[in-house]
């Protein structure tokens, strides 16, 4: 596995007794940990391109965890975050949650709870640079189809036959074939159906 695409733990957490232990629980599972006592100096590391969590404490000196949470999201740094803290209530927990929190951990948790929440972290985070990356590639398949093409894609979407797709052209069915049969190789997809799907996650509608 490249530097690139192993999974990094982030810790953020004042307690270095806390954040040692931590890294010595995750390095036992094979995890690479970085470690940080404030959110400050996190918040300076550039995030690299590979699946990562972020394990925060709630209650930092000079910026709380949720007020870093809100920092990430502000800045569109997708990241999934465990909260840990020892003074947990519901409503911070709640606040926590909705932002997008995987997990809220209270002080003291066992090895295994921490782990668990930072696998779940990791397949989410993995997940989601897959899905990333899937619309990206449809998005350069998209760029690829001339301005013909994609209006006959919209009309294949819509369910059209094309017969009717050459009505609406002004051209010849044999020509809107052979347009279709384009735009179906190009974003390589292998049904009208498929079409359709790859249609709807690329939100076509609102760029029309």
């Amino acid at each position: 596995m490249s530097t690139l695409s192993t999974p990094i733990v982030f810790i953020v957490d004042d307690d270095e007794d806390m954040r040692l232990s931590m890294q010595r629980v995750l390095k036992t599972v094979g995890l690479r940990a970085e470690l940080f006592a404030t959110p400050q100096d996190f918040l300076q590391r550039n995030i690299p391109d590979a699946p990562s969590c972020l394990v925060l404490d709630v209650r930092l000196p000079g910026m709380g965890g949720l007020e870093v949470q809100h920092k990430l999201v502000e800045a569109g740094i997708n990241i999934p975050i465990i909260f840990i803290t020892a003074h947990g209530d519901i409503p911070m927990t709640v606040k926590a949650m909705k932002s997008g929190a995987v997990e809220f951990l209270t002080k003291p948790f066992r090895h295994q709870e921490l782990l668990d929440a930072i696998q779940q972290a990791l397949q989410r985070d993995q997940l989601s640079r897959q899905r990333r990356n899937e619309i990206a590639e449809l998005q350069e398949r998209y760029k690829g189809l001339t301005a013909r093409e994609r209006k006959v894609m919209d009309l294949v979407v819509s369910g059209m036959q094309t017969k009717q797709i050459a009505a609406i052209l002004g051209t010849s069915e044999i020509t809107a074939a052979v347009h279709r049969g384009h735009v179906m190789h190009k974003m390589q997809a292998g049904s009208p159906a498929e079409l359709g799907s790859m249609a709807e996650r690329l939100k076509l509608s609102a760029n029309r």
